[in-house]
């Protein structure tokens, strides 16, 4: 069944929206992040006016490049010390691609390098692509990062990814084994 979006919602939409409220939500979830990020995720234009308006209660900082980073006020900003445990991101995860400039997010890749769809996470940074491999009585992880790890980096990413594994086996069979394995990089 079809219909329009003032029938769903039972009132006529406004013609003006005013993106404040996205902005500042976007920013509490992602945030330090440049006026290009909140652009490259909400795939809205003209964001500039609604910046403005809310920059007396948004923090501004810079970035190594010299390009302004906004924040909510009350936003965390962790010690740049602070570990990064490694971490598998789900199908199009937005922590990968809610960003304008991906070098940001993406260690040592190339502004154009195509992310799959499922990646995993080293110190902050994607590093590689991961996939589930089901047989009837196994359940793999195939890891494949994008370049070699250190052995430190590869134990704790087997480890995250067995408690996936154990996660995503909850509701199989009592005989049913995990296993986790990294293709070449």
């Amino acid at each position: 069944m079809q219909t329009t979006a003032q029938r769903w919602l039972g009132r006529r939409l406004e013609r003006e929206a005013q993106p404040d409220e996205l902005i500042r939500r976007y920013l509490g979830a992602y945030g330090p992040a440049t006026a290009a990020d909140i652009r490259a995720w909400s795939g809205m234009t003209g964001l500039g006016p609604a910046i403005e308006r809310l920059r007396p209660i948004l923090r501004s900082f810079r970035d190594e490049h010299g390009r302004e980073l906004l924040d909510v006020a009350d936003g965390a900003l962790p010690d740049p010390e602070t570990p990064a445990p490694p971490r598998f991101l789900p199908d199009f995860d937005n922590a990968a691609l809610a960003h304008a400039d991906r070098a940001r997010i993406v260690a040592g890749a190339p502004q154009r390098r195509s992310l799959s769809p499922k990646t995993f996470l080293i110190d902050g940074f994607v590093h590689g692509s991961w996939r589930i491999i089901r047989g009837r009585s196994i359940l793999t992880l195939e890891i494949t990062p994008f370049a070699e790890m250190s052995r430190t980096a590869r134990i704790a990413l087997a480890e995250e990814g067995m408690r996936l594994l154990t996660f995503l086996a909850a509701d199989a069979d009592d005989d049913m084994r995990v296993s986790v394995r990294f293709a070449a990089a």
